[in-house]
């Protein structure tokens, strides 16, 4: 939920107007909304090169996952995984454009473990995939735009861990 509905529904809730602190989070929240919005577009513009960048470092790291019996073995094995690093690339623009984690953790976090380990995937071969997908973003950003999008990447690492 974003900061702007919580501000209203918590003071609806209560039967009042915003707070001045409420304001102030609502104001700042708009300040940093160009910001949000850049870092959303780099991400979404370069989703390809961040994935491609992302996936190499990790089968370097990590040949044994492209080795035979390994879970991205094969065209097929390694077309879903790419896909579901475009998808977790989604997710952190959607948290970065909201400001606020909560879209990536009910999109994409709850029952998550669930599934890739009923599909047979490791959960920690997804960290170390995240943790790429993180360095090749932050590779593209500006000093300030990292560090305002690291967290939601740190956010989905924790979360998956």
């Amino acid at each position: 939920m974003s900061v702007i509905s919580q501000v209203v529904l918590q003071a609806d809730d209560e039967l009042r107007y915003p707070t001045a602190g409420e304001l102030k989070t609502l104001s700042e929240f708009f300040q940093t909304g160009e910001q949000r919005v850049r870092i959303a577009s780099t991400l979404s513009e370069n989703e390809k090169r961040i994935v491609e960048k992302a996936s190499k470092q990790l089968w370097q790291k990590r040949p044994d996952f492209i080795s035979p019996g390994g879970n991205a073995y094969g065209q097929k094995q390694r077309g879903l995984c790419l896909r579901d690093y475009g998808w977790y690339m989604r997710l952190i623009t959607y948290g970065v454009l909201s400001g606020d984690k909560d879209p990536i953790e009910k999109i994409g976090l709850i029952g998550v473990r669930e599934m890739y380990n009923s599909l047979g995937v490791p959960m920690p071969g997804m960290v170390e995939a995240i943790r790429c997908l993180k360095e090749a973003s932050l590779d593209l950003l500006s000093e300030e735009d990292a560090a305002a999008t690291a967290p939601y990447f740190d956010f989905l690492i924790q979360g998956m861990s």
